[in-house]
């Protein structure tokens, strides 16, 4: 970087617009003229063990990196409309903290942000953990790998990602999913993913009421199930469960190998999907 910033405060409005190719270490964005926008329209920032409590620090920037920092709730909607960025070890803590970016990795960070992740495309996350509503909503090429969540509504409308070694306590997931693969996890919450298309759920175990619900060409491979009632109504599915299920209702079509169920529901004249009991 050929301009480095350090040890400043900065509270005016975008106090650093349209830079280029400036590093800023341990400085803070905070301060009574409760300016806005600090970095907006900038490229290839590299910024550090900084702290910022002001709102909407980083829109339309490209090559960015953010590294050791904290973003406290007053910090919202952190990121939009941003290309090609870095995040490690960092607190986003701020509502909305993620929009309409593209190519993001995230790296070891703590995510408490409500809203977070929407329309983003091309994004990698591990080792990170969030709390969040309406978590990643219509996002695409979601990458994860050891990352918890809890919350609701979160991964609606998301399409063509894989999700591993993770695990979500959240209901209403993956409504609408469309060519998803989730392996390795743990996935509890109401009402799992229905309508969804093209989703594989592989050695995962499933928790909660009614999942599974309305999906086109869903597979489960080598799953547990653990109190779901009411499972895989109306839904296209291929199924091998290596545990018992609570109830199983008017799948569809497909063939569910399951060790036990108990209770069968078979009452509309249109499910035509096979049960096995394999245990």
């Amino acid at each position: 970087m050929s301009n480095i910033i350090k040890n400043k405060s900065f509270d005016e409005e975008r106090a650093l617009y349209g830079s280029a190719d400036i590093a800023v270490e341990n400085c803070r964005f905070d301060g009574p003229a409760d300016g806005e926008s600090a970095f907006k329209e900038c490229r290839d920032i590299s910024v550090a063990d900084s702290f910022f409590n002001l709102r909407y620090p980083f829109w339309h920037d490209d090559n960015l990196k953010i590294h050791d920092c904290e973003m406290t709730a007053n910090c919202r909607a952190a990121l939009w409309y941003t290309h090609d960025a870095d995040i490690r070890n960092t607190k986003l803590h701020g509502i909305k903290a993620l929009r309409e970016c593209s190519d993001i990795n995230i790296e070891n960070c703590d995510i408490i942000s409500p809203e977070f992740g929407w329309s983003v495309r091309g994004i990698t996350m591990k080792d990170t953990s969030a709390e969040s509503e309406y978590f990643m909503m219509r996002s695409e090429r979601l990458r994860f790998s050891n990352v918890s969540l809890k919350g609701k509504y979160s991964f609606q409308y998301i399409t063509d990602s894989v999700l591993d070694n993770c695990n979500f306590d959240t209901k209403d997931a993956f409504w609408h999913a469309k060519n998803v693969v989730v392996r390795n996890s743990i996935v509890k919450g109401e009402y799992l993913a229905w309508y969804c298309e093209n989703v594989t759920f592989e050695n995962c175990t499933i928790i909660g009421t009614q999942p599974l619900c309305y999906c086109k060409n869903l597979k489960l491979i080598n799953c547990k199930m653990i109190d779901t009632d009411l499972s895989f109504e109306k839904s296209d599915v291929e199924a091998t469960i290596a545990s018992t299920v609570v109830s199983i209702k008017n799948p569809k079509s497909g063939t569910i190998k399951v060790q036990g169920v108990d209770e069968i529901i078979m009452d509309d004249s249109e499910a035509q999907g096979r049960i096995e009991i394999t245990g």
